[in-house]
């Protein structure tokens, strides 16, 4: 069992930074894979980014102002972060942190399935 917990969400002004970090105790690098997800309200949850091994995945609409990425410089592999920048208001809504295995995070990111572990989510609200 992987258990996700987000932190770090908040409240920010249009185009400044967030960083979002998840650990998931029991979280085995090798064979497993991290995302995030963003569900606005009144709206369904839609995959943000994933990693798996070096192989990191952007949706469109982040791609260029948010990276997903472990920091080995802690020895904290099972812990992932997104790093958000130029934070939009259409970026508002609870931010979940969700584990699997292999590339199922990448399918589940593109809409393809779904994931074995969640967090709680953590809220980000971007004002204009």
């Amino acid at each position: 069992q992987i258990h996700p917990m987000e932190s770090g969400g908040g409240s920010v002004q249009a185009g400044g930074s967030l960083k979002l970090s998840c650990k998931a105790s029991e979280y085995r690098y090798a064979r497993e894979c991290m995302a995030w997800f963003r569900q606005a309200p009144g709206e369904e949850r839609m995959g943000v980014a994933s990693i798996y091994g070096g192989d990191t995945y952007y949706v469109a609409s982040v791609k260029g102002r948010f990276t997903i990425f472990h920091d080995y410089a802690d020895d904290a592999d099972d812990t992932v972060y997104l790093q958000m920048k130029d934070l939009k208001p259409e970026d508002t809504g609870v931010y979940f942190c969700a584990a699997g295995m292999d590339y199922s995070c990448l399918r589940a990111v593109r809409g393809a399935g779904t994931l074995e572990w969640w967090g709680q989510g953590t809220q980000v609200t971007v004002s204009a």
